[in-house]
């Protein structure tokens, strides 16, 4: 909405202050700036408002707005006068203004950098955090317009308003002034602040989806009148499923005798309802569905499932007609699963919905199911149903125009019913958002993603969000470091989902396997080293072992103490005449779970080769659908964090058997310090962590590679759960060595007043100064245009010295000769200068550069830089070969702990060569996990550094150096994660 010609010329409509956001019981509304345009909206919504909410407001009775009460409430300059208010069906609800004041409270300009503030929302929508939005968004403006604190006058009786200021987490003063209670707030944002709006966000947007898979009533529009089509295909599959809410079918074709069809109530339009529609299934044509969101906005229903295609997928007009979709869906508050989706299930008893175009309702169970791809839902759907899993919830979001796999997080977080998050994502709209989310919630319950679009990745479909410009192997790092488990297809996502949602978490890596099959075995024990676990030597039951012997050997496995999990393999027996036989698949299976349920809270998995009912017999298990926890608790060993070990110790280095164990020897007698299970405490402000502790079903799986695997990201899963008990921190030290403002006051001169957009690279010496600040010291060069110039160069700085040039095309290039080392002399410099270039080039083209020798250790290369969409990443790995050519590096995401620099430097394939591979001296792996934390805080405190690489550094037995240095400046990209929440843009 552009402001007209009466408002002050001198600041443009601010449209990147439009915002819609989710309130606290799941319906949306639309924040925007009041303009001269509002009058009567303004002069309509205060009517509506009671005379109690106005007395409030202005401290006396106040009937109506007059004239010049209208002028002032409408006209704006955006920066010393702002007015925001909240709309809904493009009608006000509530409204927010402030006046920029000086120390005396009179009217102000800048530099004054106090405001009053005052609210007013309409009565009907109190109580839904309208105000809180509100105080969000103003405060976010009114920090963009320079000023730093906010005042209120607020009536003592007024608590609702009290509350509001008291809870929003700002740093505030409060006194009681002339009847008034009279509060001061500083803008600047705190871990209070940021944590209460976080935590009002995931309400919000848990319960917008709750909404949508626990509707009290539901409307399929576009409903057939014979059967086939979509529309009659989700109505059949509502009634199929027991939907226990009203079901309607609409169609404006409908006959006006048509009462019933399928024997719900049949309507020409939603208008013809007599009762409140939660939830409408649209399965029109594209070009009728902004009808039918129309009749569904005016009639109050709450979300949509478009089921209708023709939308992003088409290219550019069909994008238009999908944003057009979300903002007419929007205006109304009402939250959209598509288009071009699938549908959505809820399993839960007193629900029972398939608004979906499946034809077969899934088992009630323990598993979240999301995906964009309904090709993918189906696959998906097809597996778990064959290998007897039942889902708590299912959503196939199609386009993922509103509602995403962020909001599926929200969602699966607090859903009592869900133990287990299974994401197909083709892209991450806003990956910071993804990263924190994913975080707070893998603490509680595995999350587990499929990425499709690994190398071809774009934005969602009609999406106006930044780019993603980092690689998938950087993505995978990142979400490892959040606790996701990625994998690479949806049957590995299926494989760990059954474990995962089944079985206790592992303790530790040590794998107990036993079986029927040597062979079988041996595969598995490979499988295991391949994966990173620690097998113990195979139990060979011989193929004469009958059900009861599994049995005995599970139970005496799940007892050993020297065993945190166990794979059971089978094969089908083999009988006198010779002939193979399958057996009896239900026995075995009895037998399995048995031995399970009355052993130690341990995982077990079976690898089963074409063992009749088998598989089906162990998912049979009747505690399928209910949930079997204890809280925050893991099985095994304990809970505390380990202490960090160099890579490719011994210890986790599994000894091969010379032969199978058979079971007439017996296993290794139990370990006496066998460990007792410990809490792995949930952060405080969520659901207790939970994980089951007794077996129910035993996953079962056609491969040994496939069982190993899912149990591989099980024990990695369990790992990272019982390290995020403990969080790491950023030591205190760094905080005496650091000059953080002198830092931003030279980045301010660097840049200028006027930066240029796209940045601009730092010189050397500008480089060693900023770098310097944060206690990150670049070994100084001096350039060496000739020969005598290098002569002069290394007797200032002492020799021994080395000769490099520094050309683009030559840099950190050794292998072509561009480097030379340890010149102890004159005479030594002299000759390599002329054989430089005298190989390479004239020195103008060279740029050749003396700088003094660094003590001998280990090259390395540190990286931070600011990704638009995922935010600032910090790296490492060795320099050249494996860092280049083999993308051996590790990423974290900044601000980076202590835990996450010591995981770092740890978690590259090549690490043992830090910690004295093959007799090497150790380096100082402490000076590195120092210096990449000083990196981390110098991008985190000053976003205008968009990109620093040191390289080399030189990592000795004692200290380190940088070599060289590069940095770039720029404009900071915007932080949206740290501001105001709000929905993604169209």
């Amino acid at each position: 909405m552009e402001p007209t010609p009466e408002q002050s010329p001198h600041h443009a409509y601010p449209d990147h202050w439009e915002a819609d956001v989710v309130l606290r019981d799941g319906g949306t509304a639309r924040i925007r700036p009041i303009t001269t345009d509002d009058a009567e909206r303004l002069v309509s919504f205060y009517e509506q408002v009671s005379d109690e909410s106005k007395y409030y407001r202005f401290f006396a009775p106040y009937p109506r707005l007059s004239d010049r009460d209208v002028h002032r409430f409408t006209h704006h300059d955006y920066v010393d006068r702002v007015g925001l208010a909240v709309t809904i069906g493009g009608e006000f609800i509530g409204t927010v203004r402030y006046d920029r004041i000086n120390e005396q409270g009179r009217p102000a300009s800048a530099p004054a950098d106090e405001a009053e503030v005052a609210f007013l929302v309409q009565d009907a929508h109190q109580g839904r955090g309208v105000a809180s939005a509100l105080l969000e968004h103003i405060a976010a403006v009114a920090r963009e317009r320079g000023i730093r604190r906010f005042a209120a006058e607020v009536l003592p009786a007024n608590t609702k308003m009290i509350k509001v200021f008291r809870d929003a987490g700002y740093t505030q003063q409060r006194s009681f002034e002339d009847g008034s209670v009279h509060l001061t707030l500083d803008l600047e944002p705190t871990e209070k602040s940021l944590a209460v709006q976080r935590g009002r966000e995931q309400r919000a947007e848990a319960r917008s989806v709750q909404r949508l898979l626990a509707p009290g009533s539901v409307a399929v529009i576009g409903t057939g009148r014979t059967p086939g089509g979509v529309g009659r295909t989700v109505l059949r599959n509502l009634l199929a499923a027991g939907f226990t809410g009203r079901t309607y079918a609409v169609n404006r074709a409908f006959d006006e005798g048509l009462t019933t069809l399928d024997g719900v109530p049949a309507h020409r339009s939603l208008g013809e309802i007599d009762e409140q529609v939660d939830l409408a299934v649209i399965a029109v044509p594209a070009h009728r569905v902004p009808e039918a969101v129309a009749d569904c906005g005016e009639h109050g229903v709450q979300g949509l499932v478009v089921l209708s295609a023709g939308y992003a997928e088409r290219g550019s007009a069909g994008r238009e007609l999908q944003r057009e979709l979300v903002r007419q869906a929007r205006s109304y508050g009402m939250r959209i699963i598509g288009p071009n989706a699938f549908g959505i299930i809820n399993t839960a008893e007193s629900v029972r919905l398939n608004a979906s175009l499946a034809p077969e309702s899934p088992a009630r169970g323990r598993i979240g199911l999301f995906t964009q791809s309904g090709a993918i839902g189906i696959a998906l759907l097809s597996g778990l149903h064959r290998r007897g899993a039942g889902l708590s919830s299912f959503i196939s979001a199609g386009n993922r125009a509103d509602v995403s796999g962020n909001d599926f997080l929200q969602y699966s977080f607090e859903d009592p019913d869900t133990d287990v998050a299974l994401l197909y994502l083709e892209s991450l709209g806003n990956p910071r958002k993804f990263t924190r989310l994913a975080r707070r919630t893998a603490a509680v319950k595995p999350v587990v993603v499929v990425k499709g679009a690994r190398h071809s990745g774009t934005n969602p479909p009609g999406h106006a969000v930044p780019v993603s410009r980092i690689p998938d192997a950087t993505v995978s790092a990142l979400m490892r470091q959040a606790g996701v488990i990625r994998v690479d297809t949806v049957t590995e996502m299926v494989d760990a989902g059954l474990l995962l949602a089944d079985q206790p978490l592992p303790a530790g890596p040590r794998v107990a396997i036993l079986g029927n099959s040597e062979s079988l075995g041996l595969l598995t024990y490979d499988a295991c080293l391949a994966e990173g676990l620690r097998p113990r030597p195979p139990v060979d039951l011989t193929t004469a072992a009958s059900p009861q012997d599994f049995r005995d050997a599970l139970a005496e496995a799940l007892a050993d103490g020297t065993c945190d999990a166990v794979i059971v393999t089978a094969i089908p027996w083999v009988g006198e005449n010779g002939n193979a036989e399958t057996g009896d698949g239900e026995v075995l299976a009895a037998a399995l779970r048995g031995a399970a349920a009355g052993g130690p809270a341990k995982p077990v998995a079976v690898v089963h080769v074409e063992i009749g009912g088998l598989a089906e017999a162990l998912a049979a298990a009747s505690s399928t659908a209910a949930p079997r926890t204890r809280p925050t608790t893991l099985a095994g060993r304990p809970a505390t964090t380990p202490g960090m070990t160099a890579p490719g110790a011994s210890a986790t280095t599994a000894t091969p058997p010379a032969s199978p164990t058979t079971a007439t020897t017996g296993t290794t007698a139990p370990a006496t310090d066998t460990a007792q299970p410990t809490a792995a405490t949930a952060t405080p402000d969520t659901p207790s962590a939970t994980t089951p502790t007794t077996p129910g079903r035993i996953p079962a799986y056609p491969a040994a590679e496939r069982a190993v695997r899912a149990m591989a990201e099980a024990v990695k899963y369990a790992q990272w759960r019982r390290q995020a008990a403990t969080p790491g921190k950023v030591p205190e030290f760094l905080d005496d060595t650091i000059d953080e403002p002198g830092t931003a006051a030279l980045i301010d001169t660097l840049l200028g007043p006027a930066p240029d957009p796209r940045g601009r690279p730092l010189t050397h010496d500008e480089v060693s100064e900023l770098l310097g600040r944060y206690g990150i010291p670049v070994r100084p060069t001096l350039p060496a245009p000739d020969a005598e110039a290098a002569v002069a160069a290394a007797a200032r700085l002492g020799y021994p010295v080395a000769l490099k040039t520094t050309a683009p095309h030559l840099r950190h290039r050794a292998d072509l000769g561009g480097v030379r080392l340890d010149l102890a002399d004159e005479e030594a410099l002299r000759r390599a200068y002329g054989e430089l270039t005298d190989l390479l080039g004239k020195p103008a083209e060279l740029l050749p550069v003396v700088q003094a020798m660094a003590p001998r250790g280990v090259d390395t290369v540190v990286r931070a830089s600011i990704d638009a969409a995922a935010g600032a990443i910090l790296s490492f790995g060795l320099a050249g070969a494996p860092s280049e050519l083999l993308g051996d590096t590790a990423h974290r995401l900044v601000p980076a702990t202590d835990r996450d620099a010591a995981e770092l430097i740890r978690s590259i394939k090549a690490a043992p060569v830090l910690f004295g591979w093959r007799g090497s001296a150790p380096v100082d792996t402490a000076a590195l996990e120092e210096l990449l934390l000083r990196l981390s805080r110098l991008v985190d405190d000053h976003p205008e550094v968009v990109s620093v690489a040191l390289e080399p550094v030189v990592v000795a037995p004692q200290g380190l150096t940088a070599l060289g240095a590069s940095v770039r400046l720029a404009p900071p990209p915007p932080r949206g994660d740290l501001g105001p929440r709000r929905l993604p843009n169209y």
